[in-house]
């Protein structure tokens, strides 16, 4: 059975309860995992890295990360803006590890060409796309291996969109980097910001 589910554009996988992978949809960058390039309208299994399970999947506009049983993250798919995490920007159509190490993250958020991780100590990490400086960084540079959130406070939420992530603090209150061309960082204004600024909830 299913335990966890997740949707890409035009593809979405699941963990299910033995903590195997499966993915279905288009597979035009290997985005299924599955070793191949071919579409299936019937789930395939991912190849998961000998050994090791899935606890938490999230999946991007055409690529597909995974936390693994040891704390390692996976990614396959596509990668020409280093959304794989790995230091490259090449497509994998097998799981490949992207470089996060000695760090043990709780949760993965996909959107677009990023993919962040919220880490056990209450920061986050981004890698990927950042055109718009969505990966938080104080950059609009592409990062082909992660790189830590600007920001001095606690995190217990993280979520991605296309092109810009928003995140929960440890006092309940919100903040959002990345495009802002339609005020979706919710701080009243429609600038882009590559760190974090609060959200303007009610007081």
């Amino acid at each position: 059975t299913a335990t966890a589910l997740a949707l890409g554009y035009y593809h979405s996988c699941a963990i299910l309860d033995d903590g195997s992978a499966m993915c279905w949809g288009t597979n035009q960058y290997g985005e299924l995992g599955d070793g191949t390039t071919n579409n299936n309208y019937n789930p395939v299994t991912v190849n998961l890295p000998a050994g090791r399970t899935a606890t938490a999947i999230a999946v991007g506009g055409y690529h597909s990360c995974a936390i693994l049983d040891n704390d390692a993250v996976s990614c396959w798919g596509r990668g020409d803006k280093g959304q794989l995490g790995n230091g490259q920007t090449f497509d994998y159509a097998n799981p490949t590890y992207s470089n996060v190490a000695n760090v043990k993250p709780i949760m993965i958020t996909s959107g677009g060409d990023s993919t962040c991780v919220l880490l056990d100590n209450g920061t986050a990490m981004c890698w990927g796309d950042n055109d718009y400086g969505q990966l938080g960084d104080g950059t609009t540079t592409d990062q082909l291996s992660p790189v830590l959130i600007d920001h001095s406070f606690e995190f217990v939420d993280v979520v991605t969109g296309k092109y810009h992530s928003c995140a929960i603090i440890d006092d309940g209150s919100a903040m959002c980097w990345g495009y802002n061309g339609y005020g979706q960082l919710g701080d009243g204004t429609n600038t882009d910001s590559s760190t974090p600024v609060a959200v303007s909830l009610p007081v």
